[in-house]
């Protein structure tokens, strides 16, 4: 593995990634690549780099993990911003990398997004023709979450609460930044969490089992409000033609993967698509365990296979 770090030219910072290669790789051939986005609050090191990307290179295919602008190791302030267009251009800059690099065969590389980052890469591929082929799991809309649960089903007051704040730093006041998920998941049962995708949430990213030092989940409201108007599947009938492989758990959580994933299927004008609904999992057992992992993968690396 290596990581690097790619320049962002139409703003001011880089964008780290870290790149997966196949065994005996040769630098003198020429390979399929897959471009790998972690989920929302995520980081490279979580699910899209460790599990997915290790996982797809051994099969053959040059992966490259990144961390999006303002999250992870990669640049841009404040911090931890989620802003959906500029997300979707990193995908843009991530192509233009891999153009550089030699041994990458600029005709065949693919896209691969897990939860929000499934999301964000089938927006990408809609205007990024140097995609050809889309793989999601468990990916989510978060346009919609942000209309929804995530706004408290109130899109207009969060609009306005988040208007507030940006006027407030703007005159000089602290940025306001928010932990989505509760410290532990002891703390989320005194909260009186109970819904499956909140609660497994906790459980992936503040414990050992998903923790990274990246991967903090946390969120910027005064710089939120571009999400709450945008939409992943915004002309999919009419821009979305590549091949498409999405795979959610039938597990049904409040993220609404699943929701996401019949929608994108019967909207998307690809020819070739394929909805994959893994029966008795859910959102974050796609994450990293090892039997629904399997599972997610014996679609994907096929359907990759035959498309790049």
């Amino acid at each position: 593995m290596e990581t690097v770090k790619i320049r962002n030219h139409d703003m001011y910072w880089d964008i780290a990634a870290d790149i997966h290669f196949p065994p005996n790789f040769d630098i003198a051939k020429k390979y399929p690549a897959i471009i790998s986005a972690h989920p929302i609050g995520s980081c490279k090191e979580q699910t899209s780099g460790n599990v997915y990307g290790a996982a797809l290179a051994n099969e053959g295919f040059v992966v490259i993990a990144f961390d999006a602008s303002f999250q992870g190791a990669s640049g841009g302030e404040p911090r931890f911003i989620e802003d959906p267009t500029l997300r979707v251009e990193d995908f843009r800059h991530v192509a233009d990398y891999l153009m550089t690099l030699p041994y990458v065969d600029e005709d065949r590389i693919g896209v691969l997004g897990i939860c929000g980052g499934g999301g964000y890469s089938i927006n990408a591929a809609m205007t990024e023709r140097r995609i050809k082929a889309v793989g999601t799991v468990t990916g989510a809309n978060y346009g919609r979450l942000m209309r929804g649960n995530f706004t408290g089903l109130n899109p207009i007051a969060a609009l306005e609460a988040m208007a507030k704040q940006r006027t407030a730093e703007a005159r000089g006041a602290d940025v306001k930044i928010d932990d989505l998920l509760p410290p532990s998941p002891e703390e989320a049962g005194r909260l009186g969490v109970t819904d499956r995708d909140p609660l497994e949430a906790t459980e992936y990213y503040r414990t050992p089992r998903g923790q990274k030092p990246n991967g903090l989940n946390r969120s910027v409201p005064s710089h939120q409000a571009a999400a709450v108007g945008w939409d992943a599947f915004h002309l999919a009938e009419v821009l979305l033609t590549q091949p498409l492989c999405v795979v959610v758990g039938d597990k049904v959580g409040a993220f609404g993967a699943y929701r996401d994933g019949c929608e994108i299927i019967e909207r998307a004008a690809s020819k070739k698509k394929e909805l994959v609904a893994l029966e008795g999992w859910s959102h974050y057992d796609l994450y990293d365990k090892p039997e629904p992992v399997s599972l997610a993968l014996a679609k994907l690396i096929p359907f990759y296979k035959e498309n790049l």
